[in-house]
């Protein structure tokens, strides 16, 4: 093997403790959403679907390491950073909520919510196989500043602001913790003999939820010794076995899964897209092609074994390579996933480490990503992403809003969104703006970049592109379908209609074309 690959370095034990207990995060959270909301027995939990899930989250981080390796041999460097995988966020979310739950409520079964989850995901995997091949594509005609900041409102707004939130409602902890984090991460502190500083962090929030247990104060992190001996019970070994039978079961319900199926389909294509370009912007250039292909191989892989969640090519590459990874920390990521999915540790970690305590570094990981959009583009862009994140905050809003008047059991209707927007809630607003946010978000900021750069032609192109998606529901709309929001698709058609009249005129040439630095400056 060439010299200048290291499977290994000091770094990727920061980075190990960084991805892996992001992933183990949204392990936990993936165990809660099967096992509370939509029901799921454990033994299909625990003894089907977290082993599929955990196999193909081993087979996406050892696929994105050897990428690294050969990307490593072939450029002659020692600091590649191998891609991370885990499982997409919102993407977990989606298939609960918006397939099997429904599915549930019309069924009453919970395997035939499973049932239907899979044959989602299949499709899925089949959308981004095929969209790989025009991925490259679309990334070199789009800004980068578009690629980017439409990854940090996703970033900001599903991976920051519930680590956020939790960390103030536990500030003891989380605070604490988020110190430790920031100060080594950030601030380049070492800790004694080089202990990560995930470990610490994870460590000391544990010293204080169980102390504060011990003392009778059991609110402060939620740790209690008779759940921890419970959770015991769920150890054991549990091996992946197929499930197409399942797979295809779940296609009784096509007609339904075909609503979502594509344009979640795109969603997960962009993410990818947006991810890979990421790397880029860190130093580490990889095939968009492979990475996302393998990401649909991988997810068709654990979805035929049980897995109703898809395979995803991670957020966070920049941060976990500002920490010092390179290869081996994927790799270590994927056997220690296995590990936690294979053996029922999972319901340990959730009893035994109290989520407030990983919070920061899932925090951390938007902050990151959310300053790579402005520090890797130039600066005369930042208003364009600033567009790009906009789309972002409104889906944040009324996932918010939606998930507040589902746990209250109120029915949204038409009187309730009138009395709502009297009381200066926009409901129907952030429904519009907020769906399909990620393609949404991208090709805002593309229009804005390419305005500011005065190639009206190509922003006129990205405006025509807004109108087509628009039109067909993958944007604004609740749904694929013709005409979802023929109203939004106008109003895109017209703006480029209107830029394409800015670039025939020869407006595009105006030396003194009104810019921020011009805005600022007082009248005579």
């Amino acid at each position: 093997m060439d010299k200048t690959v290291k499977l290994w370095t000091p770094g990727d034990w920061n980075a190990l403790f960084g991805l892996g207990t992001n992933v183990l995060v949204n392990l936990l959270v993936m165990t809660g959403l099967l096992k509370y909301v939509v029901g799921l027995p454990d033994e299909l939990t625990f003894g089907r679907i977290l082993p599929a899930v955990g196999l193909m989250l081993f087979l996406g981080n050892m696929y994105y390491a050897w990428m690294g390796v050969k990307l490593a041999r072939r450029e002659g460097r020692s600091d590649v950073c191998a891609l991370p995988s885990g499982p997409s966020v919102p993407h977990m979310f989606i298939v609960v909520f918006v397939i099997m739950l429904p599915i549930l409520g019309q069924t009453g079964d919970p395997v035939k919510a499973w049932e239907a989850g899979l044959a989602w995901v299949f499709l899925q995997g089949f959308i981004l196989i095929g969209g790989s091949f025009v991925a490259p594509f679309i990334r070199r005609i789009t800004p980068r500043g578009a690629l980017l900041g439409t990854l940090a409102g996703v970033s900001l707004a599903f991976i920051a602001m519930r680590p956020a939130t939790e960390i103030f409602m536990t500030s003891i902890i989380g605070l604490t913790c988020l110190a430790i984090i920031l100060v080594s991460w950030f601030g380049g502190l070492r800790y004694p003999r080089g202990i990560p500083a995930g470990l610490v962090a994870i460590v000391t929030g544990m010293v204080i939820a169980w102390g504060a247990s011990a003392l009778g104060m059991p609110e402060i992190g939620g740790m209690s010794g008779a759940a921890l001996m419970q959770s015991f019970a769920q150890f054991g070994f549990s091996f992946p076995i197929p499930a197409m039978d399942h797979v295809f079961s779940g296609f009784e319900f096509l007609g339904f899964i075909l609503v979502t199926a594509i344009p979640f389909g795109v969603y997960d294509l962009v993410e990818a897209m947006d991810n890979v370009e990421s790397a880029e912007a860190a130093g580490d250039v990889y095939s968009t092609t492979e990475a996302i292909s393998a990401e649909g191989a991988i997810s068709l892989i654990g979805t035929l074994l049980g897995s109703p969640f898809a395979n995803a090519v991670y957020i966070g590459h920049p941060g976990w390579k500002a920490m010092g990874g390179r290869i081996g920390y994927s790799a270590a990521t994927g056997l220690f996933v296995l590990a936690l999915a294979w053996f029922g540790v999972l319901a340990v970690f959730l009893n035994l480490v109290p989520v407030v305590a990983i919070s920061p570094i899932l925090l951390y990981i938007g902050m990151l990503i959310g300053a790579q959009a402005f520090q890797t583009t130039p600066m005369k862009h930042a208003p364009a992403i600033v567009l790009g994140l906009v789309p972002h905050l409104a889906a944040w809003a009324k996932t918010l809003i939606d998930g507040a008047l589902g746990a209250a059991g109120v029915v949204v209707d038409d009187a309730l969104i009138a009395g709502m927007k009297q009381s200066g809630v926009l409901y129907e607003g952030l429904g519009i703006l907020g769906s399909g946010a990620i393609l949404t978000g991208l090709v805002l900021a593309a229009i804005g970049i390419f305005i500011i750069e005065r190639k009206y032609d190509w922003a006129a192109g990205f405006a025509g592109a807004g109108a087509v998606l628009t039109f067909f529901g993958f944007m604004h709309g609740p749904e694929v379908g013709f005409g979802v929001t023929p109203g939004v698709a106008l109003a895109y058609a017209l703006v480029s209609g209107f830029l394409v009249t800015c670039a025939r005129s020869g407006w595009a040439g105006i030396p003194e074309a009104m810019t921020a630095e011009t805005a600022a400056q007082p009248a005579e």
